[in-house]
């Protein structure tokens, strides 16, 4: 295995945490032959490297063994750039990898966008994962739960416990914040890269979803990606963009304003506004309780109240 902490420093981690690792790596070595549901960020990297570790990699011909595969699904909610670095962190840790095509915009059920629509992609997946595990006789499918997604609404979740996907994370009770350290302790260099969600999840509920719509909002998160801003979301409403940023970032935004409005028109929406309540994962998820608590307002107008 390639040596990720030539890449990035290492940390020391706490004694509980710690802890904690080692009885996931034991968890690991028990399942013997794994395949980790990866997408590139930083909780099914763990996972990922961790196993990579305690069970080396083993190829479909090898038939009986143990070892690691890291399967990324593939399809339009997933950002190609996400798919990139993904793929990237893989070959530099020398993981095994392979692209798993899905197509859960092909079933109605998640085409319209329900509240469950998350159920219906996990469910896809895991199901492409799983005819893998049988026919090539791997062990278990990990994902990258961790102990602070409990209590959260997430209908993937419980698609993924149908499929007895095993969650190594929350089984040793390694919260978010332990997974970052864990993470920088192993040398990983997304330890601190933000929570990306599918680009299904900036389109709000009720709204049907289709390949060429999540192609036009990933275009309008590109011109984003250039300025080098990490955390943001573009959130579809029609003809309207809003950017969820968080509020540091706003003099960027400002500075590019031109830039950005120029890019997300050309994306395909008339109009681009920034959100002042900043960056707040699952926004759309409020708005269609009736809580929001977002602020809207053209860049134009927002400029000229500096006059």
């Amino acid at each position: 295995m390639k040596d990720p902490a030539s890449q990035t420093v290492s940390s020391t981690l706490n004694a509980q945490t710690a802890a904690k690792l080692d009885s996931m790596r034991a968890a690991l070595r028990a399942y013997g032959a794994v395949i980790v549901a990866y997408s590139g960020g930083v909780d099914s990297a763990v996972v990922m490297a961790v196993a990579y570790q305690e069970l080396g990699g083993r190829s479909a011909a090898a038939g009986n063994g143990s070892g690691a595969l890291a399967c990324i699904g593939v399809s339009p909610s997933y950002p190609a750039r996400e798919m990139r670095d993904a793929v990237a962190l893989a070959d530099e840790i020398g993981v095994p990898y392979r692209l798993v095509k899905t197509e859960e915009y092909l079933d109605p059920n998640y085409a319209a966008n329900p509240n469950n629509r998350c159920y219906f992609c996990k469910s896809e997946l895991h199901n492409r994962l799983h005819e893998i595990l049988q026919q090539e006789d791997w062990g278990i499918v990990c994902d990258g739960t961790n102990a602070s997604d409990v209590g959260d609404d997430r209908p993937g979740m419980v698609a993924a416990r149908e499929r007895g996907v095993r969650s190594p994370l929350l089984e040793a009770g390694i919260t978010k914040a332990e997974v970052r350290d864990i993470a920088r302790h192993l040398g990983l260099p997304v330890w601190d890269k933000p929570a990306m969600a599918c680009l299904s999840s900036r389109v709000p509920h009720g709204t049907p979803i289709d390949p060429q719509l999540l192609r036009q909002i990933e275009a309008a998160e590109d011109v984003l990606v250039a300025l080098g801003l990490r955390q943001f979301r573009v959130r579809h409403h029609d003809e309207i963009a809003r950017l969820e940023l968080p509020p540091e970032d706003f003099p960027s935004v400002l500075a590019h304003y031109e830039q950005i409005v120029a890019g997300i028109k050309a994306a395909g929406y008339r109009y681009v506004t920034l959100d002042l309540a900043g960056f707040r994962s699952g926004s759309l998820n409020a708005t269609a309780n009736g809580n929001a608590d977002q602020a809207l307002i053209s860049v134009d107008e927002l400029l000229s109240f500096r006059q």
